[in-house]
């Protein structure tokens, strides 16, 4: 999942960001709304948190802009002001959650996951491919039912192979599903959690390397899915 927090307190915008990265999201940041409105033209994020009284383009107008997008990221407002007014004025201007300061992390983790599911191109509740399944809400995968104990980062970037199978998938392109924009682009990250993946789920192997391409999901017999 891929995520970009706009946030003007740098404090509290480095502290979301570091807390959905270790619930295995990709996290961008931004401290102002002009970036973030940069950000937000050119990466296909899932979900934006954004304040509302931003620097540079007010949190206002920037909700409009990506409400008003071909391929719209889910919006919450996380911001102070918090009466019952202003939480239908934010919604009014395209916003998709409302949650005033001061929160619970764990409640805004939630939302998040929530607002992912809602979106329009979002993946199944519950994905399944080959022996495999793996439920994004509930945070578990199997294997012929035996519980996989998964990081997050490889949780994600099973979710990920398992919703483009049978088609491949980059280490490029995992590297921006998974991973943020401060990832180095020559980082051996991508092969390296996939070969912990790939011992975590045993044999026979699901992941089949693409010369050329990435890597897919396969039936464990070298057999293309779909």
């Amino acid at each position: 999942m891929r995520v970009l927090v706009v946030e003007d307190v740098r404090r509290l915008a480095d502290d979301i960001a570091e807390g959905l990265r270790d619930q295995g999201m990709a996290v961008d940041v931004a401290y102002d709304g002009l970036t973030g409105a940069q950000k937000a033209a050119v990466t296909g994020y899932d979900v934006v948190v954004l304040d509302r009284d931003l620097p540079g383009l007010h949190g206002d107008v920037l909700c409009t802009q990506i409400a008003q997008s071909p391929d719209p990221a889910m919006v919450i407002m996380l911001t102070a002001a918090g009466s019952p007014g202003e939480r239908v004025s934010g919604l009014l201007l395209g916003a998709d959650d409302y949650l005033a300061k001061p929160f619970h992390f764990s409640e805004l983790v939630l939302r998040i996951r929530a607002l992912a599911r809602r979106r329009p191109s979002a993946r199944p509740r519950v994905l399944r491919c080959a022996d495999l399944e793996l439920d994004p809400t509930m945070r578990t995968a199997t294997r012929l039912g035996r519980p996989l104990r998964l990081s997050p980062k490889e949780f994600e970037l099973l979710a990920e192979l398992m919703a483009a199978a049978p088609a491949p998938l980059s280490a490029e392109q995992l590297l921006e599903k998974v991973w943020d924009e401060n990832t180095d682009p020559f980082t051996k990250t991508v092969p390296v959690t996939v070969g912990r993946l790939r011992r975590k789920l045993g044999p026979p192997d699901l992941i089949a390397t693409v010369a050329g391409a990435g890597y897919r999901l396969c039936d464990g017999s070298g057999a293309r899915l779909g």
